[in-house]
């Protein structure tokens, strides 16, 4: 065994117990909802995150205001916690490494370089013989007008790295009326004219996300298939336990698994997959992270993912996640804060907590605006379809 296997072994060798420090790596809603999911159990946060008014700020012991490449402050963040974990991709690689020498950090700096590059993640799935749809690494307009002609038909195009949430991507041959060239060139601008990912678009049945929780001391918990919807690219609602035949459901938990071994995952890492119509799983995105499709597992599962995500990295035993009740949740965006005309409103809150089974989720964002996530709805229900219904009915009441 390696110094560097031996230092890893002894690490997972101890439990960090309740009264330890957790670092992490974001303050945005994640890790808001992370810290609280930790202080409940007795332990302290630092939270590292470039606003000042971070959604974690309020809930957290301390709050470094510092960038995701300041390795000076990543260092401070360390120093000052047991263990250190993530809840955003876009941590620089240096300050992954300085906080590694002070601290556990997991999930660790190799696994988080595949999976921040687009490029390097459709080519790990591949290589490690992972199931995934066709498509094209572009580097230049040539290669992106090259890869858009052999994906042929309706295709998304993706920055490699940075955008989520549909900013930094593109898609073509969605609209009849388009020329090739201004798609291309429509593309080539959303992808800020940077290295990318051209996929062919999937007959889609329906997509679905997988959660699964990896402790340093080999022990896994892969969580039930969360059913999800998007709109404009943003997921819209997700429901648990995702309405699948039992043996596509044993097919996306057994993958994620997979996926998480390879890996060597220590944390937790959600698994989006498309379902496509002629009955094919394949493997979309990967985050090493809680993940928005499964905030429902506060209500619907025994562990909830942000408590699941302590218990992994501080090597304790992982919890149960069996679904106690179907349950689904909403997005609020910006938009809800707003009229026509740009002008503040107040959304209908006292309506929407009217619906049966309904509860409200606000991040504490200070500044609303078109496209960002403020909180979510969550309702619970006799079956999945029923906790969407209840949902979507609370949620147009705003």
């Amino acid at each position: 065994m390696s110094s560097a296997d031996s230092t890893k072994h002894l690490q997972a060798a101890k439990p960090i117990l309740p009264g330890a420090t957790i670092g992490i790596f974001g303050g945005g809603q994640l890790g808001r909802m992370t810290a609280m999911a930790a202080r409940a159990m007795g332990y302290r946060i630092q939270v590292l995150d470039p606003d000042p008014a971070c959604p974690a700020r309020f809930v957290v012991d301390s709050c470094i205001e510092a960038g995701w490449d300041d390795v000076r402050e990543a260092t401070n963040l360390a120093r000052g916690c047991d263990v250190v974990t993530l809840e955003i991709e876009q941590i620089a690689a240096a300050s992954m490494a300085a906080a590694a020498k002070l601290a556990p950090v997991r999930p660790g700096g190799a696994m988080l370089a595949i999976i921040q590059d687009r490029i390097a993640q459709k080519e790990w799935l591949r290589t490690n013989g992972f199931p995934v749809g066709e498509y094209r690494a572009v580097r230049s307009l040539d290669e992106l007008r090259n890869a858009i002609a052999e994906v042929g038909g309706k295709c998304f195009c993706k920055s490699a790295t940075g955008g989520y949430d549909g900013r930094g991507q593109g898609k073509v041959g969605f609209d009849a009326t388009a020329s090739a060239e201004d798609e291309a060139r429509g593309a080539w601008a959303a992808l800020g004219e940077g290295p990318g990912v051209v996929e062919k678009a999937v007959d889609l049945e329906r997509e679905i996300s997988v959660m699964v929780a990896r402790a340093p001391n080999g022990e896994v918990k892969v969580f039930p298939t969360a059913w999800n919807h998007h709109e404009d690219q943003i997921l819209a609602w997700s429901a648990m336990p995702a309405p699948l035949a039992p043996a596509m459901e044993a097919e996306a938990r057994g993958l994620a698994q997979r996926i998480a071994d390879a890996f060597e995952l220590e944390g937790i890492l959600a698994v989006e997959m498309f379902c496509a119509k002629d009955g094919t799983l394949l493997v979309n995105e990967l985050a090493p992270r809680p993940h928005n499709s499964y905030h429902a597992s506060e209500r619907a599962c025994v562990t909830s993912q942000f408590e699941q995500l302590v218990r992994a990295v501080c090597d304790l035993p992982l919890g149960e996640v069996d679904i106690v009740q179907p349950a689904a949740i909403a997005n609020l965006l910006g938009d809800l804060w707003l009229n026509a005309d740009g002008s503040p409103r107040e959304p209908g809150f006292v309506a929407a907590l009217a619906v049966p089974g309904v509860r409200l989720h606000l991040y504490e964002k200070l500044r609303p605006r078109k496209g960002r996530k403020m909180g979510h709805l969550s309702a619970v229900g006799k079956t999945a379809e029923e906790a969407v219904e209840l949902v979507q009915r609370a949620k147009a009441l705003l």
